[in-house]
């Protein structure tokens, strides 16, 4: 996991410090009224989500400081030599108590979703629970399939939706994550599951960058719109013995 902050989060922040009068104590909103306030409420839960996800517990009295500083131009309490060797030394003990806090929370939800009624738990960990049944041939690994899908944490935030997008996603289903792989192998066309994939079975303990942090359960509802075979190589044309191809002598 890199550890620094992303630079694209570091800018907003600095921008909206410029904009609003950085870390003057503000006031609690009920509403967001306006498009400033709604920007920045966006930004704010984007790097909220980072500081929880990616890194954990902050000085904030400390971050604020140095975020000002920053700004100002001020002369700052540390070089980025002593920033750069902070970061890499207590980087790898965050990752590591963040993805072992994670890891008992999978295993704590899997164990009470197991005992939902519906729910079937393969050999493989993976659970699973029929929304809309139907009938009729299912896809292989080597298959192309073409699906609706909402993604989600346990925790509800969700990261990823075709259906959102109004746009059906294809692609060869031995070429996606193993929960997917053997799951909508279960499926037929016009069917609605809901899978929930333990980690194993998803991005494990590596996560995937600052959506999905390490060893998280992914839930995903999908629905299988169709069902498309690879196709086969044509034949390999017959000579006949004594003959050239093409025919020529």
């Amino acid at each position: 996991m890199n550890f620094a902050t992303p630079r694209i989060l570091l800018m907003a922040a600095i921008s909206l410090s410029l904009a609003v009068g950085a870390f003057a104590k503000p006031k609690t909103l009920k509403t967001l009224d306006t498009d400033m306030q709604k920007f920045s409420y966006a930004i704010g839960m984007d790097i909220g989500n980072y500081l929880k996800d990616q890194v954990g517990d902050v000085d904030m009295a400390a971050f604020q400081q140095a975020m000002e500083d920053a700004r100002q131009g001020k002369p700052l309490l540390m070089t980025e030599e002593q920033s750069v060797e902070i970061k890499m030394s207590e980087g790898p003990k965050r990752q590591e108590a963040i993805s072992q806090a994670k890891a008992a929370e999978s295993t704590a939800y899997l164990a009470t979703n197991a005992k939902k009624t519906g729910v079937t738990t393969t050999e493989s960990g993976l659970q699973y629970e029929v929304i809309t049944a139907t009938e009729g041939a299912k896809p292989v690994a080597t298959d192309k399939v073409t699906v609706h899908y909402t993604g989600t944490l346990v925790n509800g935030k969700e990261f990823d939706s075709s259906v959102k997008r109004g746009q059906p996603a294809t692609f060869p289903l031995g070429n996606v994550i193993p929960g997917w792989t053997e799951g909508v192998q279960l499926m037929s066309v016009g069917s609605k599951f809901r899978f929930v994939i333990p980690p194993a079975l998803g991005y494990g303990e590596r996560g995937a960058g600052n959506v999905i942090p390490p060893n998280s359960v992914l839930v995903f509802e999908v629905e299988l719109l169709s069902i498309e075979a690879p196709e086969e190589a044509p034949a390999l044309e017959t000579i006949p013995e004594g003959e050239a191809p093409g025919g020529v002598e």
